[in-house]
């Protein structure tokens, strides 16, 4: 039987704000030069603001394992 997904939480309006900002300012790994750094994050924040006050709840799954570089298997 496959693993259940983990349990979710609600988003803090920091992570939504970080979130949102680095969408702004990249398209997949490419940065997007038209958005700068500083105008993103106030978006960022005024747009995770906004939906706070509206009753918006995002949720999220716990940060997944960080990747080994080690060749050994964990068990």
């Amino acid at each position: 039987m496959p693993d259940a997904d983990p349990p979710l939480r609600p988003a803090t309006a920091e992570e939504i704000a970080e979130s949102l900002s680095f969408a702004l300012r990249y398209a997949g790994r490419r940065r997007v030069h038209h958005a700068d750094e500083v105008m993103a994050r106030v978006t960022a924040e005024r747009l995770a603001e906004h939906l706070e006050r509206s009753g918006f709840v995002l949720m999220k799954r716990p940060d997944g394992v960080a990747p080994s570089t080690s060749r050994h298997h964990r068990q």
